[in-house]
């Protein structure tokens, strides 16, 4: 996106309560689903998040982001991303958060057969920030084949898929509002990734839903 985008969203925020334009689009005849090998798949429904500016600029604002760090060899790491859960239970940021878990629930029904239950936040502020090569197997993930929504805010990044044992990589470039779910064996047998880039990059929150127990 332009660099104009991550000013037009910060130079009133003060003044956005709540992100009133916002809204969702349709999800079926609009979703474009990529089979993979192993019993994986991607969806992707592009501007699935009509309006999002609002929803981004209060999300920005409201959310306490928390910068995290992990161990890594002999030293300890920044993570290089913001992040915030939300459990079952939790008070969440916003309402249209539990709008889409709603409605990602009742289209997902057949395949998933439970809710999404859960929204893991992140918060890319520029092009140095990103997420290495994993799948989400923490818990039942690790034996189940799941499901895990990404809906994407802020500027384009590229999210890439590869097969766990190693192979050609594909690409899915994410923006504002889209959304994206892979699922089938796709969390077991593929690993994804949000790699940096040089090129000159604006703040990006993707919004994670997951299942119970899934991680």
């Amino acid at each position: 996106m332009p660099s104009g985008f991550q000013a037009s969203l910060f130079e009133d925020l003060e003044e956005v309560a709540a992100p009133p334009g916002a809204r969702l689009g349709r999800l079926p005849g609009a979703v474009r689903r990529t089979p993979l090998a192993h019993g994986a798949w991607v969806d992707v429904r592009p501007g699935w998040v009509r309006d999002p500016d609002p929803l981004f600029a209060h999300l920005h604002r409201a959310v306490d982001w928390r910068a995290e760090q992990r161990p890594m060899y002999d030293r300890v790491v920044e993570v290089p991303r913001l992040t915030r859960f939300y459990g079952a239970h939790d008070p969440w940021p916003d309402p249209l958060l539990q709008e889409m878990r709603t409605v990602l629930s009742d289209h997902y029904a057949p395949e998933l057969g439970e809710p999404f239950t859960t929204a893991g936040c992140c918060l890319y502020r520029d092009g140095r920030d990103s997420v290495a090569w994993h799948g989400d197997r923490v818990g039942r993930s690790r034996h189940q084949d799941t499901l895990v929504a990404i809906v994407s805010l802020g500027d384009v990044r590229r999210l890439q898929l590869r097969p766990r044992g190693g192979g050609a990589s594909l690409s899915f470039p994410l923006g504002h509002g889209d959304l994206l779910v892979m699922g089938g064996s796709c969390q077991r047998t593929w690993d994804h990734a949000v790699p940096k880039t040089t090129r000159p990059s604006g703040p990006r929150i993707s919004v994670q839903l997951r299942p119970r127990g899934v991680l």
